[in-house]
């Protein structure tokens, strides 16, 4: 039988805004080679691929390069897919196992909140070469500790919010000095949000990342510390754009946003 595939906005105010996740609905496990070919195929920053489950449904991401640790934008977009079809009740919480261990969401009206491990920063410079691929001079850097698969994030902190919208990096110069990703941050202008940012990552084959539930894990407790807040109001600037809530919860960060679908289909490919 063919199995379901969708393709979800997530972090969306409406369609074709925030992050698109393309969402697979499998009726068994498959091969890690398979799951890459199809996430190669859909040629988005991130597949997810939902197993069968009972108390908890198995979730692992591909980004176009390769298995991901951890996916924000995919495991929202997941977790609407099961309130959509009917997986799972439209009032239950969903409950994933994954690289990261047991992750949850739950819904109020057309908010979804999505429940991650928060990733805080330890102070450590940029690896040569990638302040000059972005263009940028950081005020402040940090680093995540490794997710596993390698998945570590540098985060740098920008004297504006018109730096971080101004930054153009060089790609294939990225490509070859970072291994992971990078967060460019700074505090927000005007009253709407309190930080932005945006995410790059060539070595996941994601030169920009629309929107990054992974990278506000490190936003998260960064700004919080800096501004003494527990609950922060983010934008990611990048040109979908994507608003996420951020809520600190001990070691745990709450990510919260609209999803939309706007493709429903089958992959026939077996």
């Amino acid at each position: 039988m063919p199995l379901g595939l969708y393709i979800v906005d997530a972090f969306a105010s409406g369609p074709f805004t925030g992050n698109p996740a393309a969402v697979c609905l499998l009726d068994a496990s498959r091969p890690d080679a398979w799951m890459q070919s199809v996430a190669s195929e859909m040629n988005l920053s991130e597949t997810a691929f939902l197993m069968p489950g009972k108390a908890e449904r198995p979730l692992r991401w591909f980004t176009p390069a390769g298995e991901v640790p951890l996916c924000g934008h995919a495991t929202l977009a997941s977790a609407h897919i099961l309130w959509e079809t009917g997986g799972i009740d439209a009032g239950a919480t969903a409950r994933f196992a994954t690289l990261s261990g047991t992750l949850t969401a739950r819904r109020e009206r057309s908010v979804v909140e999505i429940d991650l491990p928060a990733s805080p920063l330890e102070v450590a410079p940029l690896p040569p070469g990638v302040a000059a691929a972005l263009g940028v001079s950081p005020r402040s850097c940090g680093r995540t500790a490794d997710r596993g698969l390698g998945d570590i994030d540098y985060l740098v902190e920008l004297g504006s919010e018109a730096e971080v919208r101004a930054v153009r990096p060089d790609f294939a110069r990225l490509r070859e000095t970072l291994r992971g990703g990078v967060i460019v941050t700074a505090p927000a202008q005007g009253d709407e949000y309190d930080i932005v940012s945006r995410y790059f990552a060539p070595f996941w084959g994601i030169d920009e990342d629309p929107v990054t539930g992974a990278a506000h894990c490190a936003l998260g407790p960064f700004w919080g510390g800096r501004l003494g807040r527990q609950e922060l109001r983010a934008f990611q600037a990048s040109r979908r754009g994507g608003r996420v809530r951020v809520r600190l919860d001990g070691d745990r960060v709450r990510l919260a946003g609209g999803a939309v679908t706007v493709v429903e289909g089958v992959l026939s490919a077996r």
